[in-house]
């Protein structure tokens, strides 16, 4: 089983709260979905990362990863793994303050490209580049949902929580993370790879809900908890292939 919430981040919730965003799921996302939630709404996250922008202006402060940084260096290790080449053209999915983006350029990756649907988030994460001094970086305020055709061919795409904020939607979750699938397998190139963290999916989940044009080609290790006599993983990270 995989964790019932979104990630905590610097001490609040993924939604800039007071308290951990847990939720709880009512089902799995095959019988119903999840329980709907303000986290899947891009007012929230517009204002999570106006906050985080502000912040970042007075105090320089970046953020904290998604998942933590354990979680993002993982993907990176698979990358270098499996000889990703530097100049394989990259997508970030939901790219929020850009850390991922940042690590990428920093090793050498030359042909990455951030997207987010909130104006804050790609303002914050240009920001955060241009302290960095990288330039190699294209950001985009961009819906993954309804992408413009000329964003497509990426030879990698990344996921660490979009599918998650997705899922939670009260507007026809159901169907948006059909759209989700449908757009994936219309910008990522044949053979090319998606790598996904995600706390409210196990990897058998998210194997079932890419069997239509995707491959299971990897399940990253991901540390594992116990509760009530029950075992299972905080999160689950997961590499699949487009056939």
């Amino acid at each position: 089983m995989a964790a019932a919430r979104l990630p905590a981040r610097r001490g609040m919730s993924a939604g800039g709260g007071a308290a951990p965003a847990a939720r709880a799921r009512e089902a799995s996302p095959g019988a119903g979905g999840f329980a709907p939630s303000a986290l899947g709404t891009r007012e929230h996250w517009d204002a999570v990362y106006a906050r985080e922008l502000h912040t970042f202006q007075e105090y320089g402060d970046t953020g904290e990863v998604w998942f933590g940084e354990e979680s993002m260096n993982r993907l990176i290790r698979w990358m270098q793994k499996h000889k990703i080449p530097m100049d394989a053209s990259v997508l970030d999915i939901g790219t929020g303050n850009g850390a991922l983006l940042v690590e990428l350029a920093k090793l050498g990756f030359s042909n990455i490209t951030g997207i987010d649907y909130s104006p804050s988030a790609i303002q914050l994460s240009r920001s955060i580049i241009e302290k960095e001094g990288l330039s190699n970086i294209t950001l985009k305020v961009e819906d993954f949902l309804h992408l413009p055709e000329e964003l497509s061919g990426f030879q990698v795409c990344v996921d660490k929580g979009t599918l998650d904020a997705i899922s939670l939607s009260p507007d026809g979750a159901t169907e948006k993370r059909r759209q989700y699938v449908s757009a994936l397998s219309r910008v990522l190139r044949p053979e090319g790879f998606f790598l996904i963290t995600s706390c409210n999916w196990t990897a058998e989940e998210l194997r079932n809900e890419f069997r239509e044009g995707f491959e299971l080609f990897e399940v990253l290790p991901t540390p594992k908890f116990s509760f009530g006599g029950r075992s299972g993983n905080t999160v689950a990270a997961v590499v699949f292939q487009k056939t």
